[in-house]
């Protein structure tokens, strides 16, 4: 079992023990990211609902939806990212459930943010895009150090780095990998972008979180950095109590 302070289930076989479910199947995270309000039957909330309908049923397919609704200053903007490796039905139900839980935690802020391990949804009165989102960020960690700190990091940020050239090539801007530690452990990595991305913008992305590695995960067992925009993890296995 992961001891990770997260929960998820990787669908991939060669993850289907790195993350598992600890906490049950809540959010990860989420921010209720702007002062500015909306009330209650407003034409923003109506373009609000409309929004969150469109993207549950626009993301399954492929894993990701955007789209906007209204007019200023009515308009509303949003996206939701489905992992890259989980099915349609799990997509659906994610974002359906995130839809749901975030207009709860933020019931009349313009702009929200919330994670699940397989989903994100955010929407914003402002035109966001294309555009990096470090405003919305979070890490989390494995909870045990390895006993030789120094290569382990360099280890872990030659694996995402891989990944993440990697995801720039793929439509889904997502990519997973392992990397051989010795002693039949292996280190694995997942990494992923926003389909509102460009390729380059992605890659820039995904360089400036791995760069947070230092200051999230310094020879962690496994973590994660997450922004608005992209994401990785990365977990030894087999689990070692060092």
């Amino acid at each position: 079992m992961s001891f990770f302070n997260f929960a998820s289930s990787l669908c991939l076989i060669t993850f289907s023990l790195l993350l598992h479910a600890v906490f049950g199947a809540g959010p990860n995270f989420h921010f209720c990211s702007t002062p500015d309000n909306f009330t209650a039957n407003s034409p923003y909330e109506s373009n609000l609902n409309k929004l969150t309908s469109y993207l549950y049923y626009q993301s399954p397919p492929t894993g990701f939806g955007k789209g906007s609704i209204g007019h200023y200053p009515d308009q509303t903007y949003g996206l939701a990212l489905c992992r890259g490796d989980v099915s349609a039905s799990d997509c659906k139900t994610c974002v359906v459930e995130a839809s749901s839980e975030i207009r709860k935690r933020c019931p009349y802020n313009k702009a929200a943010i919330i994670w699940y391990d397989n989903c994100l949804l955010k929407y914003s009165n402002n035109g966001f895009f294309g555009q990096i989102d470090n405003g919305n960020k979070f890490y989390m960690w494995n909870v045990h150090v390895v006993s030789e700190p120094a290569p382990f990091n360099e280890k872990t940020k030659e694996l995402l780095s891989q990944l993440a050239n990697e995801a720039r090539a793929t439509p889904k801007l997502f990519a997973t990998g392992e990397l051989e530690l010795g002693n039949s452990t292996k280190l694995y990595g997942l990494v992923q972008c926003t389909q509102d991305l460009s390729s380059d913008v992605c890659k820039k992305c995904l360089d400036g979180i791995i760069g947070e590695l230092p200051s999230c995960c310094d020879g962690k067992q496994g973590g994660r950095v997450v922004s608005g925009s992209c994401n990785f993890i990365y977990e030894i296995y087999p689990f070692v109590n060092a």
